[in-house]
């Protein structure tokens, strides 16, 4: 059977992107945010997944206000990189695994785990980004070393869904890959966060304590993460920490008992608290 091997979470900035773009990964502001990954990406190098099905939340380029699912699957055979008002990233088109994602949402859907099933879409930062933290800076006429699977979750338009609904569609997910008959080694994203605010009075809000009660959590009490309200995400990490919910997604694909092999924490990373960790299954 396919079987998921280690889960990987992420912030997703999107003027990380354009660093790399523009080969500005050296300048003294975000040299050390780069520096974080190196580590990772030699991990990654040696654990050669087939397969990263990236968890994360669309930003108004695949969907809109006139439809923004609350768990959709990309069941395409390739991607390219949306277009967000500047061209599109010079980044390798992303190849998708359309058998096995097609198998995924069967399997889900019969688990009564609805899902939104997308057979056309462009993937923007919140996907492009985190592969090109853990891969490499690769450009537009190389290519991503495995194939991809996009998850897009809501966070965006009200309501998102709870931490606990994104963790037991992380169980179902972990279901679907391991009733699957090919021997794929599988890693899991989840994308975003953590504590950041991007409007309002309170824009540029970080709360460093709450983030590092939340990372510690992820790997030894992920239960009590489900437990964290909506309330509780814009008060403690504000209104774009509900990205935090697609961490647990990721977690919940995993073992109960995992290893956290690595942790990264930078404040600030273009006003958001950048979080990054890398758990295997035990």
């Amino acid at each position: 059977m396919a079987r998921i091997v280690a889960g990987v979470t992420t912030s997703h900035v999107p003027a990380i992107g354009a660093m790399i773009d523009q080969g500005r990964q050296q300048e003294p502001y975000w040299a050390p945010i780069f520096g974080g990954f190196e580590f990772s990406k030699r991990w990654m190098a040696e654990l050669k997944p087939d397969v990263a099905i990236v968890i994360y939340n669309d930003h108004a380029s695949a969907f809109d206000a006139s439809i923004f699912p609350t768990f959709a699957l990309g069941c395409a055979d390739r991607y390219l990189p949306a277009d967000e008002g500047w061209g599109r990233r010079p980044v390798p088109t992303v190849m998708g695994h359309a058998d096995l994602a097609c198998h995924i949402a069967q399997h889900m859907i019969l688990d009564e785990f609805d899902l939104t099933v997308v057979n056309r879409m462009d993937v923007d930062h919140g996907l492009t980004v985190p592969l090109n933290l853990l891969f490499g800076d690769l450009k537009a006429d190389q290519a991503w070393p495995c194939q991809v699977i996009p998850l897009p979750i809501n966070v965006i338009q009200y309501p998102p869904p709870t931490g606990k609904r994104c963790y037991a569609m992380g169980q179902a997910l972990r279901r679907a890959v391991e009733s699957w008959p090919g021997n794929e080694r599988v890693v899991v994203f989840g994308t975003g966060g953590m504590s950041h605010q991007l409007q309002g009075t309170r824009a540029g809000f970080i709360n460093t304590p709450w983030d590092t009660r939340f990372l510690d959590n992820l790997t030894l009490d992920p239960l009590a993460l489900t437990r964290i309200t909506h309330a509780e995400y814009v008060r403690e990490a504000g209104s774009e920490g509900i990205e935090l919910v697609m961490w647990l997604a990721m977690r919940g694909a995993l073992d109960e008992r995992v290893r956290e092999v690595y942790r990264f924490y930078h404040v600030p990373c273009s006003n958001t608290a950048l979080g990054h960790i890398i758990l295997e299954n035990d």
